[in-house]
């Protein structure tokens, strides 16, 4: 088992809008999938995607209430500032919960480039007084796109001061190795992480989930969840990872 004094856990998962493989949007399924089939109250944090709505207002799906209940974790979004609208949930799909015992030093959502608005939710943390950066995202179909959007997080790490950061979420980054989307010479900063498929939610072969850390943090593992419900309720399986911060 990983040392907690050390490790984060931490759960991504695109819920699909809540639609499931039978074409049903239903919250309620996707609130028990995870209380049924993943980690949920052995969790420090929660990433999810395409949590709200597609279209603006961006309503949210979830019951939020309910997660932090059956999950002991905390919502971080409530602050209106740090949601799309006041019907949100999250920005832009992206909702982050965290441990209680983890600090909340500030919270940005940035905008990034792209035709399909896309964005990243940014949080400065501190856990066992060692600070850290969890980011939050979902980035765009399109190959080009994507190297903007990574790029955009990147010089933003860039201007801020020094912290392991773990970047987190749906990359739609087919390609194992990343290409230029993930290149140390592009982006200025070296991002690592393994890649395990995720999707298709059936036959997984694309690793478009990822967890990726600058150093001195790594990951020790990475794990695809499954299970029927999982199966039923999203297209992409939930990706867990265990991180140590470098502390």
């Amino acid at each position: 088992m990983p040392d907690r004094n050390q490790d984060l856990t931490c759960l991504s998962w695109n819920i699909h809008r809540c639609r499931g493989n039978d074409g049903r949007v239903d919250p309620n399924r996707t609130l028990a999938t995870l209380q049924d089939e993943t980690p949920l109250d052995d969790l420090d944090a929660l990433i999810l995607q395409e949590a709200d709505e597609e279209v603006p207002p961006h309503a949210g799906l979830l019951d939020i209430a309910a997660v932090e209940a059956a999950s002991g974790l905390r919502y971080l979004h409530t602050d209106p500032a740090h949601r799309w609208s006041a019907g949100s949930h999250g920005f832009l799909g992206t909702i982050i919960f965290i441990s209680p015992k983890i600090t909340v030093e500030g919270i940005t959502l940035l905008d990034l480039p792209g035709r399909c608005h896309r964005g990243a939710v940014i949080a400065d943390l501190t856990v066992d007084e060692t600070q850290f950066r969890l980011i939050g995202m979902h980035l765009s179909l399109m190959q080009t796109l994507r190297w903007a959007q990574l790029r955009t997080i990147c010089q933003f790490m860039f201007r801020k001061p020094r912290r392991p950061a773990i970047l987190i979420g749906d990359l739609n980054e087919w390609r194992p190795w990343g290409g230029l989307a993930l290149s140390k010479r592009f982006l200025g900063v070296e991002l690592r992480g393994p890649t395990k498929p995720t999707f298709p939610i059936k036959r997984p072969l694309l690793p478009l989930d990822r967890v990726l850390t600058t150093a001195p943090a790594h990951i020790n593992e990475t794990q695809v969840l499954d299970g029927p419900g999982i199966r039923m309720t999203s297209d992409h399986r939930p990706l867990l990872a265990h991180i140590n911060l470098g502390n």
